[in-house]
């Protein structure tokens, strides 16, 4: 990790510790959880109740703190995103109803759970996650640094807003148009490897699984058969997906994919390259996959998801704090058994 992974630590502690101390202990207990808990590995784009504490069951106070929870472990572009994508579900509601499907989920913007898994601060381990309709995002954090921020899901229904008070509004927008200039910028030979389908597929393949099968995710053009000016078109592309969290997160994580090698990084395309049809893309590295599909709800409804393949939920990470915890406590408990056999042969 970074150097100044240690310090956004400390500030996503102190946010929650912080929305931890302003609920009253019903809240807590249904807002607190063993790290241990299975449920820490739960995580959903669609719509539904999530464990936790949600928005509709906080005061204005403490929804205040859960949203500085989402400042500290995210950038300003990254946290903005996530409450834009909230600001969507009444005008989804909206939509919907006027659409005649008023009889579907229910589009609220106090729908969204917040949790925390674990005592913030110190040395063990430790995590809070916030989710809802598009929203999966969380952090964990293990010897006093952040270790993993993947599985991260944004998503906006409607893409582009097509009417009222917000006709035009665009909850994310450079998932899609960083990946068209990328596009747009290959030789017709590139795009026959990068194209890989004339038809979209209806959502990203990796799905809302705790663990990523990429097995049906295509690959395409690789990285090192770019030329220079796209491969920095593909670089900025992964950066925007990291650059959603804090900028000491997204130092480190792509210190790791730059780590793994980028020449083998794959991009592929599957759907129309007009605007406003269906269309997906994916890019995959040895170490992570980004998926993106915008083809439900007539091409305006963007699912966006990056996963580390090695690392979701900081396990990787996190199995070598628990190794060096173990040899920690072997190496301290090593004296004292010598010291022990020696009283005994005394």
């Amino acid at each position: 990790m970074t150097p100044g992974s240690g310090a956004v630590a400390a500030r996503i502690g102190e946010a929650v510790r912080r929305w931890l101390d302003a609920l009253d202990p019903g809240q807590a207990a249904r807002a607190a959880f063993r790290f241990e808990s299975a449920d820490r590995f739960a995580w959903d784009y669609l719509p539904g109740e999530r464990k936790g504490l949600g928005l509709g069951d906080m005061t204005v106070d403490q929804r205040t703190a859960a949203m500085a929870m989402v400042d500290a472990a995210m950038s300003d572009r990254g946290a903005s995103e996530v409450r834009a994508i909230i600001a969507l579900e009444p005008i989804l509601g909206e939509l919907e109803r006027l659409a005649g499907r008023q009889f579907g989920p229910r589009r609220d913007p106090d729908l969204y759970w917040f949790a925390v898994f674990g005592e913030p601060g110190g040395d063990d381990p430790w995590a809070w996650r916030v989710g809802g309709h598009h929203v999966a995002i969380h952090s964990t954090v293990a010897d006093g640094r952040v270790i993993g921020s993947a599985p991260a899901f944004l998503g906006a229904n409607p893409a582009t807003v097509p009417s009222g008070p917000s006709a035009g509004r665009r909850a994310l927008d450079g998932e899609e148009a960083i990946a068209r200039t990328l596009l747009g910028s290959l030789s017709p030979v590139q795009r026959q490897v990068a194209v890989v389908s004339p038809t979209a597929p209806w959502d990203i393949h990796t799905g809302n699984r705790p663990r990523a099968d990429v097995r049906e995710v295509p690959t395409g053009i690789r990285y090192d058969d770019l030329t220079a000016e796209q491969r920095t078109r593909l670089e900025r592309l992964i950066r925007h997906y990291l650059d959603r969290g804090a900028t000491e997160i997204a130092e480190a994580e792509w210190d790791r994919i730059r780590a793994a090698d980028l020449a083998p990084v794959t991009f592929a395309w599957a759907g129309s390259d007009v605007p406003g049809r269906g269309h997906y893309y994916a890019i995959r590295g040895p170490t992570f996959v980004i998926e993106y599909d915008n083809t439900q709800n007539g091409a305006n409804h963007i699912h966006s998801v990056w996963r580390d393949l090695t690392n979701d939920w900081g396990e990787d990470l996190l199995a070598a704090h628990y190794r060096q915890g173990i040899a920690r406590t072997v190496s301290r408990a090593e004296p004292k058994a010598a010291t022990r056999t020696d009283r005994e042969r005394t």
